[in-house]
């Protein structure tokens, strides 16, 4: 069983999951106002965001990029308590890497099995370096796009002509308001979209504090709007050091947010 419930699921029982399935699911993390609030936020923003560019995107998909420069109503979900707890058992130091609001729309069709950290050219098997946290701001259901999940992958690879087989998978079938918490060896998809009805979910992928994130956020969230932010999404956005990576002209990055 990977489904936990927000009022009594602790880091050791997330971690656990991971461990053994490669992802866990916590329903009603967010509460139906804060649902309806990142909902109502975040389909403004779609009204001007175009849909995808190519197959991996999805062109019946539309991806909101450059998130906390749009908007604030995902900070909390960003520094949730029981994600971080866990970011800070499976990661140890850490930063946002890819957060980006997902509406995969009517008929989109589903991707290919893949993992989160295929981007960083380290074989097989390696330390943990990508966390994923896909938050269902609408129900996932198997009809509209549910993500696939290939429970225990994070060990054993499926072969490069099953990239398509999903007969194997499990559905991260959740309420609104859920997050499902996923690490990047684990190989996964966005399911199909057979409804009539878009489907928005919001992916906030963490990595290692040594790895370059797959987002400049020093280029995407104006340093204006970082000012403004909690001390804690700030270090989350780059604002941060890992040993001696990360400094600024020999200084601690956060002191560029100080105005003149």
């Amino acid at each position: 069983m990977s489904h936990l419930n927000a009022n009594t699921a602790t880091v050791d029982d997330v971690c656990r999951l991971l461990d053994s399935q490669g992802y866990a699911i916590v329903e009603g993390v967010l509460s139906p106002a804060e649902v309806a609030a990142v909902r109502a936020d975040l389909h403004r923003i779609l009204r001007s965001t175009p849909q995808g560019r190519n197959d991996f995107e999805g062109f019946q998909t539309q991806r909101i990029y450059g998130i906390f420069a749009k908007t604030r109503v995902l900070d909390g979900p960003a520094t949730h308590p029981l994600v971080l707890g866990t970011l800070d058992r499976v990661l140890g130091h850490y930063q946002l890497s890819q957060p980006v609001a997902i509406s995969i729309g009517p008929g989109e069709t589903a991707q290919n099995l893949h993992t989160d950290d295929t981007v960083y050219p380290l074989p097989r098997p390696h330390e943990e370096v990508v966390t994923n946290c896909m938050w269902a701001i609408d129900d996932f259901t198997e009809e509209n796009g549910a993500t696939h999940l290939l429970p225990g992958s994070h060990r054993d690879a499926p072969e490069p002509e099953d990239r398509f087989d999903y007969s194997k998978t499990v559905r991260a079938v959740m309420p609104a308001g859920s997050v499902c918490i996923f690490i990047g060896s684990v190989f996964h998809a966005g399911g199909a979209n057979h409804s009539n009805r878009p489907r928005l979910g919001v992916a906030m992928e963490y990595c290692a504090g040594w790895v370059r994130p797959q987002e400049n956020h020093y280029l995407s969230v104006p340093r204006s709007i970082v000012r403004d932010v909690s001390p804690r999404l700030q270090e989350l956005l780059g604002y941060s050091l890992h040993g001696l990576l990360g400094n600024a002209d020999g200084i601690h990055p956060k002191k560029f947010l100080v105005e003149a």
